[in-house]
């Protein structure tokens, strides 16, 4: 694997892309699972939303040899991170920094809006819908995963006791929740209303264990608990707060599991 280039940023949109990289094993589980049953004929243009450092837009790629892949993802040192893992691919792979709210793509100009882990991150469901179908031409597809409802509750159950614990709980009084973690119902119901034609939409459990503590704090750390951390009034605080929810994580049943729970969604564009 190709080492990425460093960046790290206090902002809620950037993330530590190196490490990501790294430890996105889970991330890139049911991503290849979901992209596996996606039918392609080869020469498609795709968008990979939420692209990340391009582990699985290098198999999106592979897919499309007679294609091209555009990677968004709102966060500069990810988008960064990809250029640099698939730079070998030329001009059949272009990497881009934006809001997926706000896609800097023409209308209707693409066949296939593929995306895993990322949706979650945007509370605006509805906007989102509404832009993927923009781009999309007639006969094109959304095929994505996101966090479903009930998506790592546990873990985030474990943050919320530690934002009320004294030394933390000044740096949350404007806390709000970056997430939006929807039903299937909810979701076919906003994929409808951007006018596109659902074919599914569907929950289900992925518990993930993370083996050892080390390995858990580094994962929750990068992944799990970035927006709180980036809250928080000093790297001193960030460490303890990741130690508080580590501690939580060595008495659960099995120690160092997410309780994570992923919403599939399949759609066309009439």
């Amino acid at each position: 694997m190709a080492e990425m280039p460093a960046a790290r940023d206090a902002s809620p949109a950037e993330w530590d892309a190196a490490t990501y990289h790294r430890v996105s094993a889970p991330q890139v589980r049911w991503g290849t699972a979901l992209l596996g049953r996606v039918e392609l004929r080869g020469d498609e243009v795709a968008v990979d939303a939420g692209c990340g450092t391009g582990r699985l837009t290098e198999q999106l790629l592979s897919r499309l040899p007679g294609g091209r892949v555009v990677g968004v993802d709102r966060s500069l040192a990810m988008a960064a991170g990809a250029r640099h893992h698939l730079r070998a691919a030329g001009d059949r792979f272009t990497a881009i920094q934006a809001d997926l709210c706000h896609l800097p793509l023409a209308d209707a100009i693409v066949d296939l809006v593929f995306s895993t882990a990322t949706f979650h991150w945007i509370r605006d469901h509805q906007r989102l819908f509404d832009e993927v179908a923009r781009v999309l031409r007639r006969g094109g597809r959304l095929v994505a995963q996101c966090g479903g409802a009930g998506n790592i509750e546990r873990v985030h159950g474990w943050a919320r006791d530690a934002m009320l614990l004294p030394a933390f709980a000044p740096s949350f009084t404007n806390w709000e929740d970056p997430w939006e973690f929807s039903s299937a119902e909810e979701c076919a119901r906003r994929l409808a209303a951007a006018g596109l034609c659902v074919e599914h939409t569907g929950l289900h459990q992925e518990p993930t264990i993370v083996e050892g503590q080390q390995e858990f704090a580094e994962f929750v750390r990068t992944v799990v608990l970035r927006p709180f951390l980036v809250h928080l009034r000093s790297e001193a605080l960030a460490d303890e707060f990741v130690v508080t929810v580590t501690r939580r994580a060595a008495t659960a049943d099995p120690p160092w599991s997410l309780d994570y729970v992923r919403l599939t969604m399949v759609a066309v564009k009439p």
